[in-house]
C-alpha cells in the first residue's frame, strides 16, 4: 500500500526550476517563506533519493528532514556556477543517505562482533573448565599409581607448599629419603601424564 509522502509529493511547487537559484539566495538570507518554497520544490526529490538508498521509510523520512535542515543551514554555501539547486540538494541527500546506511552497518557489525566475543568467551571459559577438570582427574589417577610415601610427599610439597625439609618432618622420614621418593614420584607422574621433558 503506497502512503503519501510526508514531504509534499504531488503538491505543485511555487517556483519554477529556474527560479530555485533566486529562492536559494533568499534562503541564504534567512527568508523563511523562501525556505518553504524551496522545501515544497525539493522535498519529494530528496525523499525519493534517500528512500532508494536507505530502503526503510521511517529512516528515510528522518534523513530527508536532516537534508532539508542542511539545505537551510548551508544555503549560503550554494554556488550556482557549480550546478543547479536540484543537483546540489540531490548530492547532499545521497551523501546523507549513504552515511546513514554505513552508520547502521557499522552498528550492526559492532553488535555482531560483541556477541561473537561474548559467545567465544563463554565457550573458552567452559572449555577451560572442562580441560582443568580433566587434568585434575588425570592427576588424581596418576597420584593413585604412586607409593604411599611418594603420594604423601608430592601432595604435601605441591598442594600445601611445604619444603623438602618440612615434608620430611611432617612424615617423620629422613630428608634424603624424601628427596629420592619425591624425585621418583615426579618422574612417574610425568610419565603417567604424558609430559615430555
Amino acid at each position: 500500500m503506497n502512503q503519501p509522502s510526508p514531504f509534499g509529493a504531488g503538491r505543485p511547487a511555487d517556483a519554477d526550476r529556474s527560479d530555485l537559484t533566486d529562492v536559494m539566495r533568499h534562503v541564504a538570507n534567512g527568508d523563511k517563506q523562501a525556505f518553504s518554497t524551496l522545501y515544497d520544490a525539493l522535498a519529494p526529490l530528496v525523499f525519493g533519493i534517500v528512500l532508494k538508498v536507505v530502503r526503510d521509510r521511517a529512516q528515510s523520512e528522518e534523513v530527508a528532514q536532516e537534508v532539508m535542515i542542511d539545505l537551510w543551514r548551508q544555503a549560503a554555501r550554494y554556488r550556482s556556477d557549480a550546478g543547479s539547486v536540484r543537483t546540489w540538494a540531490a548530492t547532499i541527500a545521497h551523501r546523507r543517505a549513504v552515511d546513514r546506511v554505513r552508520s547502521a552497518q557499522a552498528t550492526a557489525d559492532r553488535e555482531r562482533a560483541q556477541a561473537a566475543r561474548e559467545h567465544t568467551t563463554a565457550f573458552d571459559e567452559v572449555s577451560e573448565q572442562v580441560e582443568t577438570r580433566l587434568e585434575s582427574e588425570q592427576v588424581r589417577r596418576c597420584l593413585r599409581g604412586l607409593t604411599e610415601l611418594q603420594r604423601k610427599a608430592v601432595t604435601l610439597a605441591y598442594y600445601r607448599g611445604l619444603t623438602y625439609r618440612e615434608v620430611a618432618e611432617a612424615l617423620s622420614t629422613p630428608l634424603p629419603t624424601i628427596k629420592t621418593r619425591m624425585r621418583d614420584g615426579l618422574i612417574r607422574l610425568r610419565d603417567c601424564m604424558g609430559v615430555t621433558a
